[in-house]
């Protein structure tokens, strides 16, 4: 059974059979504080882009409520113009009927 390091073993893992070491290309040994560091660096770009990703959020949310509100006013000036069709409507209605009496008479 194969043991997994950690950042923390001091010892380095026996050396595997490695391709790249045959061909005498040098793997460069990375220490725990290296590790440390890469694991520390990631870390701050995984938090920055979680701020990133926060304000855009804020953004987009504002953004949303705008459009929204837009739309809101759009539908009520729909109601208020399908309201005054009708009410055109009804009176363009009476206007015909009342010239039709007219002709008849």
């Amino acid at each position: 059974m194969k043991k997994n390091r950690t950042l923390f073993d001091d010892n380095p893992p026996a050396p595997a059979f490695d391709k790249k070491a045959e061909k005498g290309i040098d793997k460069k040994e990375v220490t725990p504080l290296e590790r440390l560091k890469n694991l520390e660096d990631k870390i701050a770009t995984a938090i920055e882009k979680v701020k990133t990703l926060k304000e855009e959020k804020t953004v987009l949310e504002r953004r949303i409520k705008e459009l929204e509100a837009t739309l809101d006013a759009k539908d009520h000036e729909i109601e208020r113009l399908q309201t005054e069709k009708t009410a055109i409507k009804s009176q363009v209605e009476g206007l015909l009927n009342e010239l039709d009496t007219l002709e008849v008479v």
